[in-house]
């Protein structure tokens, strides 16, 4: 059983590999510098009783200019749409292909709900790292901004999926 927490320095970052290593460096040399700049914030899953991270996600604020949504997102008198960035999400390889992927991806979805009564956000935004991982966030209800591997969720819709 894992556990998610706010990344601390307590956690054990070194041997964290994910296959990904743009996404293994950031963790070990930028996550935590993120949070005490308030640039992004990181959770990670530990399996109980350990700080050695298995999985972890950062997120982030942003908005997006209207111009950048399909036409039918893009009606109301906002130029900039607030969203929230999922900035990372990556799954230590030893975890990989035992279907935790989903179930760490529907873990970010919740922590930006409860987010997201404080904060309000119309969308869920990912850039995807690659094309394995645009096809991750299609298959799980995100659509892509034409000309980019930008992929957006409103976040109405991940409320309701999550109800």
């Amino acid at each position: 059983m894992f556990v998610c927490q706010p990344l601390s320095q307590e956690h054990e970052l070194e041997s964290f590999s994910c296959g990904k290593e743009e996404l293994d460096t950031w963790l070990r040399r930028s996550a935590l510098h993120a949070r005490a700049n308030n640039t992004a914030a990181t959770f990670v899953w530990c399996e109980e009783g350990s700080r050695e991270v298995a999985a972890y996600y950062s997120f982030t604020s942003m908005t997006l200019e209207r111009e950048e949504l399909p036409k039918a997102l893009a009606r109301g008198s906002m130029h900039r749409v607030p969203a929230v960035l999922l900035a990372r999400l990556a799954l230590a390889t030893r975890h990989q292909g035992r279907g935790l992927g989903p179930v760490l991806l529907v873990d970010s979805f919740e922590r930006a709900l409860v987010g997201n009564e404080t904060f309000a956000v119309r969308f869920f935004v990912v850039d995807a790292l690659d094309t394995d991982a645009y096809t991750f966030y299609e298959k799980h209800g995100f659509r892509g901004i034409p000309g980019s591997m930008r992929l957006y969720r409103k976040m109405s819709d991940i409320a309701k999926t999550m109800a």
